[in-house]
């Protein structure tokens, strides 16, 4: 029986791909003028996601770089203090690079 490969997604921080399991899922909630950034780290939350390790290192990346108003399509800069404050309250995980230990 042939292995399913495991499902891949692109970090809007560093834009390295890695498994899903591996990344953090963001979406945007509110309307249109008042939008904010929520963890979804149960991948239940309705709407567009977008994906990032959860590393301090790639969310500072991600927001000098504009990336989640581009990946959730919203308009605006959203809020992303909740965010911020959800990666400073977990402990930090290693992040596997497929590049490293080459």
């Amino acid at each position: 029986m042939a292995r399913r490969a495991l499902p891949e997604r692109t970090c809007v921080g560093c834009r390295r791909r890695a498994p899903a399991s591996e990344l953090l899922r963001i979406v945007a909630i509110g309307d249109e003028a008042d939008v904010s950034l929520r963890p979804d780290p149960a991948r239940t939350l309705p709407g567009r996601g977008a994906n990032m390790h959860p590393d301090p290192a790639c969310f500072a990346q991600a927001v000098r770089r504009r990336a989640f108003g581009r990946a959730l399509r919203v308009a605006g800069v959203p809020d992303d203090g909740a965010l911020a404050e959800y990666l400073t309250r977990q402990p930090p995980r290693p992040v596997t690079r497929p590049d490293e230990g080459r």
